[in-house]
């Protein structure tokens, strides 16, 4: 992995590991959403050190010139992450995790293309297959449809620096993505595919495993003796919480890691 996983400000508080700032690719961002962004930046900006206090209420609702109500909520959300710690009849100060940063974390929702481009490499994709097809065991309870109900099964290797470093097996539910599929490009973002059609991808429960490559893709695409691989095996939710997006991502384990922050 080329960036490091823990350092003093060498990434925005909110690409921390608390942030529970989730939305993906093309989603819409709410008053509370903007105003947390903004409280975060402004921390960034101050250069504020774990114990030192935030500006009132009062003095972020003039500067972001927005209602105290949602300078209240988005404090709310800080404090739910983490980030911020509030004192009664004291204020509200940057906690010490909040004074931590933590690079790509693994809490936070990323297309592959964002993660690759992140560690500076220059991504090209390339599609092994896309088609219609029935939703087997696994796909059905992932979506949460019924078994053999129409999805679109799609299969990428996405290269960084030209060399193979995530190959992914996406499943959508078919009519989330209308219209014949030789006629969509399938080499962009899924997520944003997804979005254009109303279904902003906010949310991901996420599996981590170390895993070999199934053995026919490893003789067919010509991607034997790289393994392990670290598999990441999400469901996709929108805003609305319906599941549209079934997706298994094997990151090439000897280029590729995650970083999580750990609290007790």
């Amino acid at each position: 992995m080329r960036d490091s996983p823990l350092g003093r400000r060498s990434c925005s508080v909110r690409g921390g590991a608390l942030s529970d700032t989730t939305a993906g690719s093309g989603a819409r961002e709410s008053a509370v959403d903007r105003a947390r962004s903004q409280i975060t930046a402004l921390i960034d900006e101050l250069d504020l050190r774990p114990g030192e206090r935030l500006p009132t209420e009062a003095a972020l609702t003039d500067r972001l010139n927005t209602s105290r109500s949602t300078v209240r909520e988005a404090f709310r959300q800080l404090e739910q992450s983490g980030i911020v710690v509030a004192v009664q009849g004291q204020g509200r100060f940057l906690s010490a995790s909040g004074g931590l940063c933590v690079e790509r974390p693994v809490t936070k929702y990323e297309s592959i293309t964002e993660v690759l481009t992140a560690r500076g490499y220059r991504v090209t994709s390339a599609v092994l297959s896309v088609s219609e097809a029935e939703a087997d065991a696994e796909a059905a309870a992932a979506l949460e449809v019924e078994i053999g109900a129409p999805v679109i099964r799609l299969v990428r290797i996405r290269f960084g620096d030209d060399r193979p470093l995530v190959v992914s097996e996406n499943i959508v539910p078919r009519e989330l993505l209308p219209g014949p599929i030789e006629h969509r490009d399938w080499g962009g973002s899924l997520t944003a595919a997804l979005a254009a059609h109303g279904e902003y991808v906010q949310t991901a429960l996420a599996t981590l495993s170390a895993v070999e490559l199934p053995a026919d893709w490893e003789a067919q695409f010509n991607l034997s003796g790289m393994g392990p691989w670290l598999l990441v095996t999400e469901v996709g939710l929108s805003i609305s919480g319906r599941r549209v997006l079934h997706a298994k991502d094997y990151h090439r384990g000897s280029e590729i890691s995650f970083t999580v922050l750990r609290q007790r």
